[in-house]
């Protein structure tokens, strides 16, 4: 579990070029985590950022560290998309797709089994970043099916293991090269959502507090 030293700590503000450095780490460190697992090499994790070690241990003390903050990273990169999608997108179904489509460039359901063993789920600062995900996605589907383009059979819940599901690679397989396929099944995945729905979904709409135990 992360402790509370890497988690509700003050952050000094960094300086632009330091933003820059932090970000590159985390995208790295997202990459190697997802290509080989959360012992990837942090070595190689900054020789990918184009930072030196020092840099790297500078932002992030230890590997759970960085481990949590790609998860934050993750988790904003998505909200921020999503959020985009919902002020430029004037097609509320697109804004959903748009949005779903970017969680899967992020790589979010390959990272989940890889860096989920290692969180403390009731942490403040993963539950606040959590929880700004979800409000955004809920907007979103609100958005779709007040349109009448998505089916009302659905919920948000439904659309997380969805797409969390359809990104994850199999097991046993290098996640390397999977992105395509990953997008191929979630556009048919997409193509299912439309409404009128062509056929009658088993259960009820599956919601964000049916899956609490699930949710990094």
């Amino acid at each position: 579990m992360i402790g509370g030293d890497c988690t509700t700590a003050a952050r000094p503000r960094l300086r632009a070029d330091a933003v820059r450095n932090r970000e590159r780490i985390l995208a790295a460190a997202r990459d190697a985590f997802v290509d080989q697992g959360k012992d990837a090499p942090l070595d190689e994790i900054a020789r990918q950022a184009g930072v030196g070690n020092a840099t790297l241990y500078r932002h992030f003390p230890d590997r759970e560290a960085l481990l949590y903050h790609v998860v934050l990273y993750v988790n904003d990169r998505i909200t921020e998309r999503a959020q985009q999608a919902l002020e430029e997108e004037s097609d509320p179904f697109e804004a959903l797709r748009r949005t779903i489509l970017g969680s899967a460039d992020e790589r979010i359901g390959a990272l989940c089994p890889v860096l989920g063993i290692s969180l403390d789920p009731g942490d403040p600062e993963l539950t606040a970043s959590r929880d700004r995900l979800l409000e955004v996605c809920g907007r979103l589907l609100d958005r779709a099916q007040a349109s009448g383009q998505l089916r009302h059979d659905v919920g948000a819940g439904d659309l997380l293991v969805a797409v969390s599901r359809l990104t994850r690679p199999l097991p046993g397989t290098r996640c390397s090269g999977s992105e395509l396929l990953a997008r191929r099944h979630l556009q048919i995945f997409l193509d299912g959502l439309r409404a009128p729905a062509r056929s009658e979904l088993p259960g009820a709409p599956a919601q964000v507090e049916d899956l609490e135990d699930e949710l990094i």
